[in-house]
């Protein structure tokens, strides 16, 4: 971690040497000057932590229940220094998948707790935050836990307010807050009572009316008429007057609106604590019937919401156990992954937060899976953006800092210390747009394509002439300038190696290029003739919606062969191209051939095997790989998207008792938050474009625990469009490791031909 950003000057012995020497090659001349340049790296860039560890902090980490890895244990030290001892706003955990994130961060905010910054608040992936949960409590001694993801998150955090003037807890205090459930904004809906009254017209004729008023203090809810006098309203107009914005009762006060739930009818208190009863193992209608109509809903629903592991002893009126030992422990488990509430608010705590608990009510906000809230519009982003500021202090751990594109990190860095940011000239326009601040900050320090178009016009009245058009493109790229000032100072890396061999295995990727069939070449080669052709006309019009369908047809065919292909346009439906399944039922293709073969030989082994299919969907071809694995007499699963993200490890467990060979599942399913330690052989059939996904779903096996050796295959058919997007898929993992403090050496660099750049030759070197 590095303070400050002032680029090195050269040595003097190689100032000397480039004005008496010819032209020098770039190795050798890093081979003969690297140590003077990294010597004067060091110089001019210290290190805010050089290794020290506090005796202090140290015993706050050996106090856990669980204690940290040295390396662990260093990349805390320094997160502590650069938050704490130099009063940073934020930092980056930038960590390698599996090297336990989790971990150093539950220890870090201990340490800070026991510093003075007072409650921590987790922002969680939802599938993850009964894991984080658990994870506390078995690290943080006497933690207490609360979970801000259920439909009472509003009645808790109307707790926490109301005890805002108490003595402050001296227990660790954690908060952790499901990212969908952080979103801002709520739904609401007017609310009034209703007054009966009595309209006379001018004629003298009597009509009873309705009008609305104050739910407390009976005021009638009025608007001025023609003369400035208040007129009482009835109730449809008080119902459009208020669905605008939410109003107040000019008399006392009383808010004239209230939460809803939208797209859920009311329900009583007994169907609720009935539906409770039913998410328990063992438990399902007619016993959760039974059990209400002997205890009532009232004790049940007290048990369910406030303490739920009583309801495990639950006795008759002869003392006796309602569950036995059996029925109890199943229950017991599975309580690690629920709550129950019957709260009904639908007021979103990022929300609150922001309104309604003071600035630095939180001492420390950490931000799991960071890189989730890079996207400009995105609604979590913005309230991550809010919280951070509401917070003394942020981390924000990922795996994958950014995807290969430089406004990947704007977006980050801005809600993370948008302090910085504006010192360096990226600021919103006036109307609060941030187009022309990200786009600076591409031209600064990514990779801008400027694409001129010159064609041949004849329109003129008096002359010919060549009319020129301009677009703008971003590629992939994120300059060294950029790295040194934005990244390095606030950025702890940390890769599996650094915790060492003894802890983790060897890890290695292949990739296999597998040539289609001859029958198969000729047909994937007529289909793209065609399909460029109709892209390239559409194109010529203007017409763009042809790029996404042409792309994803070229992408998939080779994998989906055994089916006829149609291919129309998005919009007039009319029939682009048409091609006939080149394999039908049964027969494999060359790609499922090499599959079969690859799990051969890892059953031989007693290994079983993660294969990753991107078509799970309409294409699917899940179904047709366990049909295939299965003849073949392997015991294959599906994962699909129906399995709750909250029960995947649950059911990944419950296969692998049942002795499964092979699992396939969608690599989105299990990118985040699953140790899949039991499968070390990994296939991705596709890849997809998506570097964040390929990077997380890559390492689900090579993790803290795993003993034997991890490997990855990625397999691509020759003469087609998967090749391309391996290599690009190739370009942006090199890019995305250049942020994350290494440089690419994975299984897909063979396809990156672009070449080292002097940038990239010179940090090779000098990192060796």
């Amino acid at each position: 971690m590095n303070a400050v950003v002032d680029m090195p000057a050269p040595p003097a012995d190689v100032l000397e040497a480039s004005t008496n020497a010819g032209p020098i090659n770039l190795v050798d001349f890093i081979n003969e000057f690297g140590a003077g340049l990294l010597q004067q790296v060091r110089s001019q860039n210290p290190p805010i932590y050089d290794g020290k560890q506090l005796p202090t902090r140290n015993a706050v980490m050996d106090a856990l229940k669980r204690k940290p890895f040295e390396a662990q244990r260093d990349a805390i030290h320094a997160l502590a220094t650069s938050l704490l001892d130099h009063d940073g706003p934020a930092a980056v955990l930038n960590a390698e998948m599996g090297t336990g994130k989790t971990m150093m961060a539950i220890c870090l905010a201990a340490i800070a707790i026991a510093e003075g910054l007072r409650r921590v608040l987790v922002i969680s992936p939802p599938h993850l935050v009964y894991k984080w949960r658990r994870e506390i409590k078995e690290t943080v001694p006497g933690a207490r836990v609360w979970i801000l993801n259920g439909p009472d998150t509003l009645r808790k955090l109307l707790a926490l307010r109301a005890a805002l003037g108490a003595p402050p807890s001296n227990e660790p205090e954690f908060f952790i807050l499901g990212r969908v459930r952080m979103r801002m904004g709520f739904h609401w809906r007017p609310a009034f009572n209703v007054r009966k009254g009595i309209d006379r017209g001018i004629d003298g004729s009597v009509q009873r009316v309705e009008y609305a008023c104050c739910p407390r203090c009976g005021t009638t809810i009025s608007r001025p008429d023609a003369d400035g006098h208040p007129l009482p309203v009835s109730v449809v107009l008080a119902t459009a007057m208020l669905s605008d914005k939410r109003g107040a009762c000019e008399k006392c006060g009383e808010a004239l609106w209230t939460l809803i739930r939208p797209g859920r009818p009311a329900r009583s208190f007994k169907d609720l604590v009935l539906d409770a009863l039913q998410q328990m193992p063992t438990i399902g209608e007619k016993t959760a019937q039974r059990l209400v109509n002997t205890f009532g809903e009232d004790l049940l629903g007290s048990m369910l919401g406030d303490n739920v592991y009583e309801f495990l002893y639950l006795m008759d009126e002869q003392g006796k156990l309602v569950f036995g030992d059996r029925q109890a422990n199943r229950m017991e488990r599975a309580l690690a992954n629920f709550e129950f509430s019957f709260g009904e608010g639908g007021y979103q705590p990022t929300e609150y937060v922001k309104r309604y608990l003071p600035q630095d009510y939180f001492g420390l906000l950490i931000v799991d899976e960071g890189h989730e809230y890079k996207n400009e519009g995105s609604a979590q982003g913005q309230a991550m953006g809010v919280l951070a500021r509401k917070c003394r202090k942020a981390l924000l751990l990922t795996g994958t800092l950014m995807g290969g594109y430089a406004d990947d990190l704007f977006h980050l860095l801005w809600r993370l210390d948008p302090r910085s940011m504006i010192q360096d000239g990226f600021r919103p326009s006036k109307r609060g747009s941030m187009a022309s601040a990200t786009m600076s900050f591409m031209r600064e320090h990514g990779v801008i394509k400027d694409i001129y178009k010159e064609s041949s016009k004849k329109s003129h009245r008096t002359s010919k002439g060549n009319h020129v058009t301009h677009r703008v493109s971003k590629a992939p790229g994120f300059g060294p300038k950029g790295i040194l000032r934005y990244v390095l100072p606030i950025t702890v890396f940390l890769k599996l190696k650094d915790i060492g061999q003894k802890v983790l295995p060897p890890y290695r990727e292949y990739f296999t290029s597998i040539k289609m069939t001859e029958e198969q070449q000729v047909a994937y080669d007529k289909l793209a003739s065609v399909l460029v052709k109709e892209l390239k006309n559409a194109l010529r019009l203007g017409d763009n919606s042809l790029l996404g369908v042409v792309l994803n047809v070229l992408l998939a065919w080779p994998d989906c062969s055994f089916r006829d292909e149609s291919v129309c346009h998005p919009h007039t439906r009319r029939m682009l191209a048409f091609q006939r399944a080149v394999f039908h039922e049964g027969v494999p293709t060359p790609k499922e051939v090499d599959l079969l073969e690859l799990c051969r030989k890892q059953k031989a082994r007693g290994r079983r095997v993660l294969v990753y299919s991107v078509y799970s969907g309409t294409r699917d071809t899940t179904a047709r790989l366990k049909a295939m694995l299965d003849e073949q007499g392997f015991k294959t699963a599906v994962l699909r998207a129906s399995v709750d993200a909250s029960r995947r490890e649950d059911w990944v467990a419950e296969q692998v008792d049942r002795g499964i060979d092979v699992m396939i599942c969608n690599p989105e399913l299990v990118k985040t938050g699953l140790d899949l330690l039991e499968f070390p052989t990994i296939v991705f059939m596709q890849s997809g474009f998506n570097v964040y996904t390929v990077q997380q779903a890559a390492r689900r096996s090579w993790r803290i625990g795993q003993k034997v050796d991890v490997e990855v295959h990625f397999l691509g058919y020759e003469g087609s469009a998967q090749m391309e997007c391996l290599r690009l898929m190739a370009k942006k993992i090199a890019v995305s490791q250049s942020t994350s403090g290494d440089m690419p050496d994975s299984g897909l660099e063979i396809l990156n031909d672009a070449g080292d750049s002097i940038e990239v030759a010179l940090a090779k070197k000098l990192m060796a």
